[in-house]
């Protein structure tokens, strides 16, 4: 099913300032709270999608990117920014500042006493890939090897010996924060602060986990599967939910960008979702007709040059450039009709050229003047 737009969603438009951006989703937010609608999957599945659509549109880069790309520009197409992939320990971690402490739901958030604890979230990591021409086109399947941190198996990512060897914070019960109450001349103010005992873990460990040393994570290589979607571009960022870091003793994994480079192809050239292609033929071939063989995205294509084609016209092969990301068909290849002029003749060629020179045939017709590679170039576009 196809995505929502980002801007729908949230019921603002593309100049929205950050302030109303907040407010737009604040309000929504508050209305398709899991608190105030138990058991609706429908506003559950609601509450996801504006917390995706606000996480895109508050973040600058990400935003831009949405802008020129479209959801593939965000996300890839992997599920990692999707209502499905974005689960609610990721709304609350990121986005429970939002509702501040008086909010009725700020125990939900992490905000109140008791509450749920602020999920913690590990380091994105970042990679370049390098594509071809045809990877870029039709789209690819890649498989790499990332360094990254996963949480360890040993001890479940805790970093207790065993998995097994925590108590209870005793500082904070648990709750992996302390709340204090200030009664000032405007009335009590509460403040919630990390428990600085247990770093807002709510547990400490006893004992250590000889594997990870009490890190609850340790650095492996990972061999990851990565689909690229046709029509990705240079500078374009895809990410990969959940395939970054994990943060030391628990927590969600950070997600993996990765940062599109197109190496350059010998003969054709890409121009959006257009491909473009110089061919160089003889005045004989241009004059005469013939049929030539150019190279095409992944293969070589025969095209008729018809007796009398000029210099500088322009031929289109339909449907052999690039597909669009966003789905809005496929690019063509551009041939641009070229003239070799030899740089040595042989005294038999000269003579023969000479002849040719002075034959009426070869002279410029009248009323072609002004007719040379940028007219015609202005005809084609037209």
């Amino acid at each position: 099913m196809a995505k929502k737009d980002y801007y729908e969603l949230l019921g603002v438009d593309k100049n929205v300032s950050q302030d109303d951006l907040k407010k737009a989703y604040r309000k929504l937010a508050i209305k398709y709270h899991p608190d105030k609608n138990p058991g609706d999957k429908e506003a559950e599945e609601k509450f996801k999608e504006i917390a995706e659509a606000y996480s895109v549109l508050s973040d600058p880069d990400k935003k831009a990117r949405y802008d020129r790309f479209g959801h593939q520009g965000v996300n890839g197409g992997f599920g990692g920014g999707g209502a499905g992939g974005f689960n609610m320990e990721d709304i609350f971690s990121q986005f429970g500042d939002i509702f501040g402490d008086s909010s009725p739901f700020s125990s939900f958030f992490g905000g109140g006493g008791g509450g749920r604890r602020a999920v913690r979230k590990g380091s994105d990591l970042r990679i370049k890939l390098k594509l071809d021409l045809e990877d870029v086109a039709n789209g690819v399947e890649k498989k790499i090897k990332v360094k990254r941190y996963t949480a360890c198996k040993s001890c479940s990512g805790n970093g207790s010996k065993h998995g097994n060897s925590l108590q209870t914070c005793s500082t904070c019960n648990g709750t992996g924060q302390i709340k204090r109450v200030q009664q000032t001349m405007l009335g009590q103010m509460v403040t919630t602060n990390t428990c600085p005992a247990c770093n807002g873990e709510g547990k400490v460990v006893i004992e250590r986990c000889e594997a990870c040393f009490g890190e609850g994570r340790v650095l492996e290589e990972d061999m990851l599967s990565i689909k690229i979607p046709a029509g990705v571009a240079e500078g374009m960022q895809l990410s990969m939910s959940g395939k970054g870091n994990v943060p030391a003793r628990g927590g969600v994994a950070g997600d993996l960008l990765i940062m599109i480079e197109e190496e350059e192809h010998p003969t054709l050239k890409r121009d959006g979702n257009n491909v473009a292609y110089d061919l160089m033929l003889n005045f004989a071939d241009l004059a005469l007709g013939a049929d030539v063989e150019v190279p095409s995205i992944g293969s070589r294509v025969k095209i008729n040059i018809k007796p009398g084609t000029q210099a500088g016209e322009v031929l289109r092969l339909k449907g052999k450039g690039i597909k669009d990301i966003n789905g809005y068909g496929v690019g063509d290849q551009l041939i641009y009709v070229n003239v070799y002029t030899p740089k040595a003749l042989s005294q038999e060629e000269r003579e023969m050229l000479y002849k040719l020179r002075d034959s009426q045939n070869f002279q410029p017709k009248a009323g072609n003047e002004g007719k040379g590679f940028f007219a015609k170039m202005k005809d084609f576009f037209n």
